[in-house]
């Protein structure tokens, strides 16, 4: 009958309708891994050697100083016997303002190290970023997604922005 013909073009518009939907908005989002990608990229593996290197030369410059610290520290215990009251006192004051400087040493050493790192990934990061949008857009997505576990999320969204239209729907 032509109303049963009726409803199967209607059937058959809709699936198209609704595959083509499907279609459109699997073409509008991608994701990417972007730990995985700044990790390969050859700027990141000289910035950590780098920041290893650093780390290295700090934690070698702690050890020295703890061990020498040990050492005095040692000592001075060895000759508490053979000392005057005064001396050891200045001795035990001793001890404890060069622990206190050890202390700031490592504490000094963990910013800059941080600052380094910031320093150096900062144009990495942003490299990637500006890759990621520009192949992005170049392949027609508009929206990139952070498949890094744990990531924040959405790297680009040049697509369609709900915020207006819901807004006006609650007056706001």
């Amino acid at each position: 009958t032509m109303k049963h013909m009726k409803k199967v073009f209607v059937a058959i518009a809709l699936v198209i309708g609704m595959t083509s939907v499907m279609q459109a908005q699997e073409s509008k989002i991608a994701h990417i891994n972007t730990q995985e990608l700044v990790e390969a990229m050859p700027s990141y593996v000289t910035a950590n050697a780098e920041l290893e290197k650093a780390q290295k030369s700090y934690q070698a410059q702690l050890t020295e100083m703890k061990t020498e610290l040990q050492k005095t520290s040692e000592r001075y215990g060895r000759e508490v016997a053979t000392q005057t009251d005064e001396t050891n006192i200045a001795r035990q004051k001793e001890v404890q303002e060069t622990l206190q400087q050890i202390n700031a040493y490592e504490q000094n050493a963990y910013t800059k190290l941080r600052q380094q790192e910031q320093e150096l990934l900062k144009p990495i990061l942003e490299k990637a970023r500006v890759t990621i949008q520009k192949v992005a857009r170049a392949k027609g997505y508009q929206y990139v997604l952070d498949s890094t576990p744990g990531a924040a999320g959405v790297i680009m969204a040049d697509g369609y922005d709900l915020m207006p239209d819901v807004k006006a729907d609650l007056g706001i």
